[in-house]
Order: structure tokens, then C-alpha cells, then sequence
């Protein structure tokens, strides 16, 4: 891989590449360290010593900035509504007839539909950029911290709207920078700023790690954590790479005088054909509940129940319900992004068809039935991915955002193997040596 790299470096297209995209991301990271006007940095950098390994409800969204969010900069809310807006427009895209037909209309509706992506984007960012000035003003956002409500010393109407504003337009900016990078530099330019904002928090949780740690000094512990982690890569990697490929055969055709057809080819049905996508999904609606009981100013019931079992994240309730979530997450998306029925359309319009399998209804009960098969052991395996936390949580007192937690792993493992496919195949179009040296 190393030399691969230094290839690419050594191409002079692709180095402009590659340095235009270092150049977008150390733009990006320079964006995550600047306040929005109106905030006090001191009182921020106090709460956030007081509150280190223990960010409570914002700590995965503070992962996603890159530890932006509770630094209340310009690029607070990073890229979470482009992520948001992207996973809303997909799920809609298979309710509303509107969006289906733009989606089949080729780069034309795909183009529309980005466009929608980006309006939806603006609004969440303005709904969420209220939600956190609205958190910072109530001193919610750092619970425990005795500064905490002076982190805004001017609350008046004004001041709120410029500080929204700010990370609204900070929102579009890194939008526009995730976008530059897709076009003119390498990869996909939101997972890559993904990639950046997740891999920034990992060394100052690994020393946080290693400080707490109490044999020989937290290096026990430190090494551990380290071990752990190059095995979860390892066992991300293989499982990522892992596919059930149904054999499709097509037939020959006679146009003219000419035979088309006869070859064969497979469809690749991936183990973890969701992604990450269930684990944030999970994540999501898990916090909304212990979101609203923060909120709540009554003593109900409910509000008890929700904080002694909800907001813990090595509760056994927690756990259950986290791991069930993610599993029927998984089921329920590969059922919205992969329709049988449509596939077996297709292979039949084309003279496709499966080995011993007859076109049409057959061909998508097939290829429902192996979907559901292989789909079992993705989604347990994401459960148990994403668990590592809680375990880390109660073996090493380690925050609940442990550095080779689910999201973050398979979202490196996955944004690197993209990344690295990419560099490979413009290395093989311009330096293809053929068979003959």
C-alpha cells in the first residue's frame, strides 16, 4: 500500500489530487477550532476539562465534528446534516413516486435530487443549530460544569440568530468543501471529511486511556486498547470484504447475424449490505428519549425510568434495546435499498437468469430468501461491533465513545478501503504495463 501511495505521488495528476484534497481537509480542520461570535472560549475550555470521558448525549455527535460541536466553533454541526438529509432523502425516495421516477432518470434526477438534498440540509442545519445554542444557553450542554451557564453571556434575540446563522453557513461550507473535494480531488469528499473528523478524536481518547489506566502507568491498559483495536480492523476488513455472489447466466441472442450474450457474471450481495447506517439509526433514537427527559422539568415517572436506564450506556436495558434496534435497522434497510423484485425485472428483460432458477417471481423469492440468509449474520455482527464501547466502558472505565467503537471503526475501515480502491484504479489507467514489459 505504501508503494502505491508513493505512485500516486509520483503521477503528477494524481499528486495535484491528492495535495488538493490535504489542502481541503487542513481547511476543514482549522473550521472545527474557530468560535461562533457570541460564545465565552474560556467557560468553554473550562467545562470541556470538567466534562472530558463523560460528554453524555452530545458525545457521538461531538465525534462526528471532530470535537467541534462542544467547542461551539463554525463547524460545530460538521456534516451530521448532510448525513441526516442524506439517509431522509433515501428513505423518501421509496415512498414518494416523485422521487423514485427522478432517481431512474439518470446523472439528470440524481442531480435534482442532491439539489434537494442540499436545501434539506439548510434546514436541518438551522433546526439543529438552534437546538445546541438553545443547549449552551441553558447550561445543558456541559452537565456538572459550575460555568456552564455562561457559556453565552448575551442571550438576547439577536445574538442567537447571528450564532445560528454562523453554524448554519459553517454547515454549507463544509457541504461546499465535502463537494470540491468529490469533483476535483480523491474519494467521496463528505465520507472522507467523515473519515477526518472521527480519526482527529483518536488520539486524545487513546491518552485519556492510557492516563486513567492504573498498571504500569496506563501503558497495560494503553496496549490492550491498541491490540483490540488492530483486531476489530482486521475482523471490520474481512467482514466488509465479505459477499455471497449469486451466479446469473444470459442467453444468446441472434440480432442479424450477429450472437450476443452467453457470458456470465454474478450479483454480489454483501454480508453488511446496510453499512453503518444501523448503528446511527440505533443511536439516534435511542438518545431522543433521554434528549427529552434533559429537557423535561417535571419528577414523572417516566423521566426516572428514562435516566436510570437510558442514559447509561452499560445499563442491561440500554444494551438490549441498543442491539435490537441495530438488528431490525438492518433488516429494514436492506429491504428499502434492494428491491428483488426490480433485479429479477431486469435480468429477465435482458435474458438473465439464475442456474436452476426460473426468471421472474422465482428469481426474486431467490434472491429474497439469500438476502434475508446473509443478512442475519451482518446484523449480528454490527450489534456486536457496535457493543465494544459498553464493553470497553466497564472493563477500562473508558468513556462511552471508545476510539474503536462501531460507528467510528467501520466508518474508517470503510471511508479507507473506498479511498484506497479509488488511488488503485487511477494508478492501473496510468500505469498499466500490460502483458508484455
Amino acid at each position: 500500500m505504501l508503494t502505491a501511495f508513493a505512485r500516486a505521488f509520483k503521477t503528477p495528476d494524481l499528486r495535484k489530487k491528492l495535495l488538493f484534497t490535504l489542502a481541503i481537509i487542513v481547511v476543514y480542520r482549522v473550521g472545527t477550532h474557530v468560535p461562533i461570535p457570541g460564545v465565552d472560549y474560556k467557560n468553554v475550555q473550562t467545562c470541556i476539562d470538567v466534562a472530558k470521558g463523560n460528554q453524555g448525549l452530545f458525545g457521538l455527535v461531538n465525534m462526528f465534528s471532530g470535537g467541534a460541536l462542544l467547542q461551539i466553533t463554525i463547524f460545530a454541526l460538521g456534516i451530521m446534516p448532510y448525513i441526516t438529509a442524506s439517509i431522509i432523502l433515501q428513505l423518501l425516495t421509496v415512498v414518494i413516486p416523485r422521487l423514485e421516477a427522478l432517481k431512474k432518470e439518470g446523472s439528470a434526477g440524481t442531480a435534482k435530487i442532491t439539489q434537494y438534498t442540499r436545501y434539506l440540509t439548510v434546514a436541518l442545519a438551522i433546526l439543529q443549530g438552534t437546538g445546541l445554542v438553545a443547549t449552551a444557553r441553558s447550561g445543558a450542554l456541559f452537565s456538572g460544569c459550575q460555568v456552564a451557564n455562561q457559556i453565552v453571556p448575551d442571550q438576547s434575540i439577536f445574538q442567537t440568530i447571528v450564532m445560528v446563522v454562523t453554524m448554519t453557513a459553517g454547515t454549507g461550507v463544509v457541504m461546499w468543501l465535502g463537494e470540491l473535494i468529490t469533483d476535483r480531488g480523491i474519494g467521496n469528499g463528505m465520507s472522507i471529511l467523515m473519515f477526518i473528523s472521527i480519526a482527529a478524536t483518536f488520539p486524545s481518547a487513546l491518552w485519556a486511556i492510557k492516563t486513567q489506566g492504573t498498571l504500569a502507568g496506563g501503558w497495560i491498559e494503553f496496549g490492550t486498547v491498541i491490540l483490540v483495536g488492530l483486531v476489530m480492523v482486521g475482523l471490520v476488513v474481512f467482514v466488509e470484504q465479505a459477499q455471497r455472489r449469486v451466479p446469473v447466466q444470459y442467453a444468446k441472442r441472434m440480432i442479424g447475424r450477429r450472437s450476443y450474450g452467453g457470458t456470465s457474471t454474478y450479483i454480489p450481495l454483501k454480508v453488511n449490505q446496510a453499512g453503518v447506517i444501523p448503528v446511527i439509526f440505533a443511536s439516534s433514537l435511542l438518545y431522543i428519549p433521554a434528549l427529552v427527559a434533559q429537557f423535561s422539568k417535571d419528577t414523572s415517572g417516566w423521566k426516572t425510568w428514562v435516566e436510570q436506564n437510558l442514559t447509561k450506556g452499560n445499563h442491561p436495558i440500554y444494551i438490549s434495546m441498543y442491539f435490537l434496534l441495530i438488528v431490525f435497522f438492518a433488516f429494514f434497510y436492506v429491504a428499502i435499498s434492494f428491491n428483488p423484485e426490480e433485479v429479477a425485472d431486469n435480468m429477465k428483460k435482458y435474458g438473465g437468469f439464475i442456474p436452476g432458477i426460473r426468471a421472474g417471481r422465482p428469481t426474486a423469492e431467490y434472491l429474497s430468501y439469500v438476502l434475508n440468509r446473509i443478512t442475519w449474520p451482518g446484523s449480528l455482527y454490527l450489534g456486536l461491533i457496535a457493543l465494544v464501547p459498553t464493553v470497553a466502558l466497564v472493563g477500562f472505565g473508558a468513556s462511552q465513545n471508545f476510539p474503536f467503537g462501531g460507528t467510528s471503526i467501520l466508518i474508517i475501515v470503510g471511508v479507507g478501503l473506498e479511498t484506497v480502491k479509488q488511488i488503485e484504479s487511477q494508478l492501473q489507467q496510468r500505469n498499466y504495463e500490460g502483458f508484455l514489459r
